[in-house]
C-alpha cells in the first residue's frame, strides 16, 4: 500500500469536473479521500466566455467514476465567484462528511486579449475567480481548519504569471496574485498548523491546441498530460510533505521549486540617481539570498549602519 493515503480526509477540489480537476479528484478518492467535487457546469472558452455548456455536469460523472470505483464523493456545483458561493462549497463538505482537511484551489476561468483592449468584463472573469475565488472558499475552510488545529491548502498558478504568454498580461497579473496570497496564507497559518503551497502547472487540456511553438499532436497531448501534475498535488495535501508557503513548476513528469531571491545589493547615502551609471550590475549581482514568506534579508540591508537615538 502507498504511504501516501488520505484515508478518513475530506478534500474539496474547485473545477473538479473536467482536466487537471477531474485527475485530482480521482487520485485524491482513490487514495482514500471523501471527496467533494466542485464544478459550476459551464463551457469552457479563453476569450469571451462563450461556450456551449455540457449536457451534463461533469461533477455528476466525476462523482460516479469515484462511486463506482468504491470510493467516496459528492457533487457541488456552486460558484466560487462569489463569497455565498465559497460558502456553499465548504458546507457541502460539513453537511456530508463534517470536516474539511484540504483544499485545491483548483476553478478558474482563463481570458486572453491585447493588453491595451482587454475587455473590463474578462478582468472582472479573471479576478473573481483566479484571486477572489481563492478567497472566497479558503476563508470559510480557514475557519474549520484553525478550530480543528490544521489543514492544507494547494494553490494553482500558472506559467503565465512569470510572463511572456501572448496576450497573457492580464490573467499573468491575477495568477502572480494567487502565489502572493498563498505565501500571506502560508505566514498567517503557520501558527494553527495551517499548510498553504502553490504550483504552476503545465498541462495540455485543450486537444487540438499547441505548446507555444509547438504544434499540436497526441505525442504533446500525452506528453503533457493532466495526469502528470496529480503526484505534486497529492503530496502536497499530504501531512508528510513539510513545506509551506512554497512555489512548485511542474508538468510532463518534471517538478521543480521555485524561489524569489535578493542581491545583496548596492548601498549610497548620495540621494541622486547618478550613483546607479556604471552600476547597474551591482544590482543583481553577488551571492542572492531566498526571500520566504517568513524572513528577507531586506530590512537587514537597508538599515545597515543605521544607529537610533541613544
Amino acid at each position: 500500500m502507498s504511504d501516501i493515503r488520505f484515508d478518513g480526509k475530506v478534500v474539496v477540489i474547485t473545477g473538479a469536473g473536467r482536466n487537471l480537476g477531474r485527475e485530482y479528484a480521482l487520485a485524491f478518492a482513490a487514495r482514500g479521500a471523501m471527496v467533494v467535487v466542485n464544478d459550476l457546469g459551464v463551457g469552457i472558452s479563453d476569450t469571451d466566455g462563450n461556450a456551449p455548456p455540457p449536457e451534463v455536469n461533469p461533477a455528476d460523472e466525476v462523482v460516479a467514476e469515484i462511486i463506482a470505483a468504491g470510493g467516496q464523493a459528492v457533487a457541488n456545483y456552486d460558484t466560487i465567484a462569489t463569497p455565498e458561493g465559497g460558502r456553499a462549497i465548504i458546507q457541502t463538505a460539513l453537511t456530508a462528511f463534517g470536516t474539511v482537511d484540504v483544499v485545491v484551489n483548483n476553478a478558474g476561468q482563463v481570458r486572453m486579449a491585447p493588453f491595451e483592449d482587454f475587455p473590463e468584463e474578462s478582468i472582472d472573469a479573471l479576478l473573481n475567480t483566479q484571486l477572489r475565488g481563492t478567497l472566497n472558499v479558503s476563508r470559510p475552510a480557514w475557519k474549520v481548519m484553525r478550530e480543528k488545529g490544521g489543514g492544507r491548502f494547494v494553490n494553482v498558478s500558472s506559467g503565465a504569471a512569470f510572463g511572456g504568454v501572448p496576450n497573457g498580461s492580464v490573467y499573468g497579473m491575477a495568477k502572480m496574485g494567487a502565489i502572493g496570497l498563498t505565501r500571506g496564507m502560508a505566514a498567517e497559518g503557520k501558527p494553527h498548523g495551517i499548510v498553504c503551497n502553490i504550483i504552476a502547472p503545465y498541462a495540455k487540456t485543450r486537444p487540438g491546441s499547441g505548446f507555444g511553438p509547438i504544434p499540436w499532436s497526441e505525442e504533446l497531448q500525452e506528453w503533457l498530460h493532466p495526469k502528470y501534475v496529480s503526484p505534486l498535488v497529492l503530496w502536497l495535501a499530504h501531512d508528510s510533505c513539510p513545506h509551506t508557503g512554497e512555489t512548485f513548476s511542474v508538468g510532463g513528469g518534471w517538478y521543480a521549486g521555485m524561489n524569489i531571491t535578493l542581491a545583496p545589493g548596492l548601498t549610497s547615502r548620495d540621494d541622486s540617481p547618478d550613483i546607479f551609471i556604471g552600476h547597474e550590475q551591482d544590482l543583481f549581482s553577488g551571492d542572492h539570498s531566498i526571500v520566504t514568506p517568513h524572513a528577507s534579508q531586506a530590512v537587514r540591508n537597508l538599515l545597515k549602519g543605521f544607529r537610533g537615538p541613544t
